[in-house]
């Protein structure tokens, strides 16, 4: 595992965590489980109740949607990403199951925990709406491709 300077130094990479102390990232790393996978781990699978999020430190992950057909990958993660904060602001089941493609190294960040940073500082929250607010029109992007798609057949 990396040090803990280091993972400050990544989390910092994060808009949700950019403008933090690094006081206060190293309290988050120490009241917070690290966690390493192997290739084929799975950090969460989609239809569970979210209880955390996943800061992906080192490594790299898949997102994988349940289809009638089987698994589908709908993306590839590679570097200092968040993970898994859907589930865990909204009350819903996890929408997707990552798993490691490689070893990978993240932080497991509480809904507790999470729900606390972003009462402490409102920059977390406003980062997180923007990130959520950029995934769904990607989401609908992707929806409007795929409709043109199937009425051009």
């Amino acid at each position: 595992m990396t040090s803990l300077d280091d993972v400050v130094r990544r989390l910092q990479t994060l808009p949700f965590f950019a403008n933090m102390d690094a006081g206060v990232l190293k309290l988050l790393v120490f009241t917070n489980e690290r966690l390493t996978y192997e290739r084929g781990d799975v950090l969460c699978r989609q239809g569970e109740v979210g209880d955390a999020a996943y800061v992906l430190l080192d490594g790299e992950a898949e997102v994988l949607v349940a289809t009638a057909e089987g698994p589908v990958r709908v993306a590839a993660l590679k570097g200092v990403t968040l993970v898994g904060e859907i589930a865990i602001l909204i009350d819903v089941p996890r929408t997707a199951t990552i798993r490691a493609t490689g070893r990978l190294d993240a932080l497991k960040v509480t809904k507790e925990r999470f729900f606390q940073l972003m009462e402490d500082y409102p920059g977390i929250a406003i980062e997180t709406m923007r990130v959520l607010a950029s995934r769904l029109e990607a989401t609908t992007a992707e929806l409007a491709r795929a409709r043109a798609a199937l009425h051009e057949k």
